[in-house]
């Protein structure tokens, strides 16, 4: 992992934006996997930025999101289509037809067959290249709450009560907080050539502490991204507050920020 250590949100949001920047700018038709919450929201805001201001095109881009509500259709307030297209999609020149979130409509019946497909088609645009991830408090990416394999792949899980609670602040009452989602499985995300994890706020301090720091364990799914080969993670002060190696972490960038400058320059 590398990991990037910012004074607060703004200035956390802004370095991952840039990260994605570069990626976009060596490959136009990147295969983006891509998160919902309150944290990446930064991050696309930038994105919009970039676009607007720089001319950062997604024309090519193409688009899985983690998961979504099972249940929800994709005009209901609280979809994470709907989250999508309002915080990035409809300020981009993206192609709509490029954009896949999970159907949270799918029959239970048809459920399995559909998350098959979702899986097959991440694999017929060559795989993710760049997935985005928040973490929740209780280490969970995507929805792959506490527990969950490590080898898992898109599928339909329960949501623990603790994200439900966490979740409900976006309803009119915790009763309205679904109780299932469709989600990418861990295997799936593990098979990205790249990942970005984002990360703020003293509430995400000790899970972040264990992600990074702690061992591998299906009871903190994120923390197997220790095991894979190109992680960038980027924290505010607030996040990283309880690691152990922060000056470590520091050192680090600072050599690699130095490194790639040096790369261009030549």
């Amino acid at each position: 992992m590398q990991v990037f250590i910012l004074k607060n949100y703004e200035e956390m949001s802004r370095e991952a934006a840039l990260e994605v920047k570069d990626r976009l700018l060596k490959k136009p038709n990147l295969v983006m996997g891509l998160a919902t919450g309150s944290t990446p929201l930064g991050l696309y805001k930038e994105l919009i930025r970039l676009h607007k201001d720089e001319g950062l095109s997604f024309k090519h881009v193409v688009t899985f999101n983690l998961d979504e509500y099972l249940g929800i259709a994709q005009d209901h307030e609280q979809s994470y289509f709907r989250f999508m297209r309002e915080n990035l999609f409809k300020h981009l020149d993206i192609n709509i037809k490029n954009v896949h979130v999970p159907n949270g409509m799918a029959k239970p019946c048809d459920i399995d067959e559909y998350c098959d497909w979702y899986e097959s088609r991440i694999k017929k645009f060559g795989g993710i290249d760049l997935q985005v991830l928040g973490i929740g408090r209780d280490g969970h990416i995507g929805f792959n709450e506490p527990g969950s394999s490590l080898g898992s792949r898109t599928r339909v899980k329960t949501l623990t009560e603790e994200t439900i609670q966490d979740n409900s602040r976006f309803f009119k009452d915790q009763s309205e907080v679904p109780t299932y989602s469709i989600t990418m499985g861990v295997g799936t995300v593990m098979e990205a050539k790249e990942i970005i994890l984002l990360a703020n706020g003293k509430s995400k301090a000790n899970v972040i502490s264990i992600t990074i720091e702690g061992g591998v364990t299906a009871q903190v799914t994120a923390s197997v991204l220790q095991l894979h080969r190109r992680v960038n993670v980027f924290l505010d002060e607030e996040a990283a507050s309880l690691l152990k190696r922060k000056q470590y972490y520091n050192f680090v960038a600072k050599a690699t920020r130095k490194f790639e400058k040096m790369a261009r320059a030549k």
